[in-house]
């Protein structure tokens, strides 16, 4: 069995470690890996093609071509999509933090407020909004793109990520900002092994059911009161917190799961 891991240029340099342990669990697990970084790299006879970029249109393209994406497609397309995201957890009543799409500072009904991109991704299209003025500020730098507001959720800036492979879930981390509320790894947040509970674990599988995804990540807010929130779902999931935190070799169980699908 042969395919391809795709990553664009700059992100498949900082991954490269990564790519090298995909590799080698490929190896072990029987199957041919490449990488690719550009379209044309991916030759037609590929069986497969591990897709690691968000870019739903190229996604469906590949799948168009006759290839076997992982993640699907359509999978890239919610989970880069905030809004989509919202509407999916609404339609499989699970609790998530309540969201609309504002296009003015004037719709936004009270505050703290938090805006985001809609395909913003790692925490830096995100703003905790005090007031009018803060609203504006975000408006005018993220001027043309479509944002999304939620209210401000007192989380004590940590959240969970839930590693799913399929319906499984194969980890998790819990992630604490180290300087405001913004509870991302990249950004110099900790991360903690995090055991969820068996609540959370039943809302990503059916999330991951619902996608019919392969390898995502589902991230939920922690609330005082012990319960929780979906707020976000990530494809590509980076597992740099995992491995850090924990035995799970990711790698190896993505392999195994294109094995096991492609057979």
């Amino acid at each position: 069995m042969n395919g391809f891991v795709y990553y664009r240029p700059e992100e498949a340099v900082r991954n490269a470690g990564f790519i090298g342990m995909l590799k080698k669990s490929a190896e072990r697990c029987g199957i041919r890996l490449e990488l690719a970084t550009e379209r044309g790299e991916i030759p037609e006879a590929s069986e497969f093609v591990l897709f690691r970029d968000r870019d739903p249109e190229l996604a469906k393209e590949l799948e168009a071509a006759g290839h076997r994406l992982f993640n699907r497609a359509q999978v890239n397309r919610i989970a880069n999509d905030k809004y989509a995201t919202y509407e999916l957890a609404v339609l499989l009543g699970l609790p998530t933090v309540p969201t609309r799409r504002v296009a003015h500072p004037e719709e936004i009904r009270s505050y703290p407020a938090v805006l985001k991109t809609i395909d913003g991704h790692g925490g830096t299209e995100v703003g905790r909004c005090l007031d009018k003025m803060d609203a504006g500020w975000f408006f005018s730098r993220h001027a043309g793109r479509r944002i999304i507001g939620q209210p401000f959720i007192e989380s004590g800036a940590a959240d969970v990520r839930v590693f799913m492979i399929g319906e499984e879930a194969v980890g998790a981390v819990k992630r604490t900002g180290s300087n405001g509320f913004k509870s991302n790894y990249t950004l110099g947040g900790r991360a903690d092994p995090f055991v969820p509970s068996a609540g959370m674990t039943e809302a990503a599988a059916k999330i991951a059911q619902a996608l019919k995804s392969d390898y995502i990540g589902v991230d939920f807010l922690l609330l005082p009161d012990g319960g929780f929130l979906l707020n976000e779902i990530e494809d590509p999931v980076g597992s740099r917190s995992l491995y850090d935190t924990s035995n799970v070799d990711i790698a190896e169980k993505i392999m195994e799961r294109i094995k096991d699908q492609m057979n």
